[in-house]
């Protein structure tokens, strides 16, 4: 299909256009970046990102948030950035497989992405395939990050709002008390409330925001049985509200965000399309101590 008429597709919500468009962003930056061109700059949907340690059960949380924002009549769309697979370099589908009761839903669009090694618990085409599934028509996107801990902040650049989930019995006291996700939530949520220590936990996080001026909301919920659901709900609504009346500062938070992946990502494919024969002349340059690594480094990166 010609760019031209992949774009057309897109914005007509076409679904197997969008997933078609997601795989050229992962594997053919140079005809991603003609069709993001004819795509658009986006903004019309808001974007939710989901972060936190492993196993705080992230995937059951989006599971439900999905059932309960499909109630409302939105249309969802759902990027899970999961880990890349060490032999096919493809993404361990662990978080589209919790959410296949969706499946046959025509206006949630579920895609994983594989993480392929960039830090931040994003991969390198998520800006894009956020735009994309934007263009398509949906109303919110729910950003899954990799849950690879403190580094899983970059989520926050492209995302309106944060939900940062966490759960008793993960080393609390060290998982709460650490800079980098407690600095970048919008609204915490303690997952598994049904577990020992979730009062305390919420008690504990609450703390940390006593002092300061940013106190967001700390919910209990489990999502296995829904309890707090309705709270947290409440939150996000409040937010994707402000987001929705023309919020200019939560506007201006995505598009930020989106230009600086975008950029990083760009620099990023330059960078690794660095012949190998200039490394392994700098390798010798520095073996015979002729210059410094650090000098090597400065010339390979020019």
């Amino acid at each position: 299909m010609h760019i031209a008429q992949l774009s057309a597709a897109i914005k007509k919500g076409d679904r197997a256009a969008l997933a078609r468009a997601i795989s050229l962003a992962e594997n053919d930056p140079s005809k991603a970046s003609a069709l993001m061109k004819r795509v658009g700059n986006g903004g019309k949907a808001f974007v939710l990102g989901v972060t936190g340690p492993p196993g705080t059960g992230k995937s059951t949380l989006v599971d439900r948030l999905i059932e309960s924002l499909r109630a409302k009549g939105l249309r969802v769309g759902v990027i899970a950035v999961d880990p890349t697979s060490p032999l096919t370099g493809g993404a361990l589908l662990g978080d589209r497989i919790r959410m296949t009761r969706h499946t046959g839903d025509r206006s949630v669009y579920i895609r994983s992405m594989a993480s392929r090694g960039w830090s931040g618990g994003l991969s390198m085409a998520t800006a894009q395939a956020i735009r994309l599934v934007d263009a398509a028509g949906f109303d919110i996107i729910l950003l899954e990050t990799v849950g690879i801990g403190q580094s899983d902040i970059e989520v926050v650049g492209v995302s309106h709002a944060v939900l940062v989930v966490l759960m008793p019995g993960l080393g609390d006291d060290v998982q709460i008390s650490k800079a980098g996700l407690m600095e970048v939530g919008d609204v915490y949520v303690v997952n598994k409330a049904d577990l020992e220590g979730a009062d305390r936990m919420v008690v504990d996080i609450l703390s940390l925001f006593q002092r300061g001026r940013h106190r967001p909301p700390v919910l209990k919920v489990s999502a296995r049985s829904g309890e707090g659901l309705e709270k947290l709900l409440r939150s996000v609504d409040e937010i994707r509200g402000r987001f929705v009346a023309g919020d200019e500062a939560l506007r201006l938070r995505g598009i930020r965000g989106i230009i600086v992946e975008t950029a990083r990502g760009a620099a990023l494919a330059r960078f690794a399309a660095v012949s190998e024969a200039k490394a392994d002349r700098l390798a010798r340059l520095v073996a015979g101590e002729k210059i410094t690594v650090e000098e090597a480094a400065a010339r390979l990166a020019a």
